[in-house]
């Protein structure tokens, strides 16, 4: 049996943490625009965070290593900043 990589750990605990906090923030935001503010907006609220947080987990697993190549693409890899000239 094979232990998970650190490095592939880390990538997961932090989409777990990132869905989470983006999944709570977005659904709370789209849930108020769409119905407004009234005792039972918790009610509305915790449910579509749940189903917005099942579906952004694996989607930020999986689509997080091609955002890393995209700003690689556009940024450079660390460790590369001589590749460009600054001007001061």
């Amino acid at each position: 049996m094979s232990r998970i990589k650190p490095a592939r750990l880390r990538q997961l605990v932090f989409g777990f943490y990132m869905s989470g906090m983006m999944s709570l923030l977005m659904s709370g935001v789209i849930t108020f625009i769409n119905t407004g503010m009234d005792s039972a907006f918790m009610y509305r609220w915790m449910p579509a965070f749940l189903v917005a947080w099942a579906v952004a987990f694996p989607l930020v697993t999986f689509i997080a290593p091609v955002a890393v190549k995209l700003t690689e693409m556009t940024l450079g890899r660390p460790g590369n900043e001589n590749e460009h000239t600054s001007v001061n």
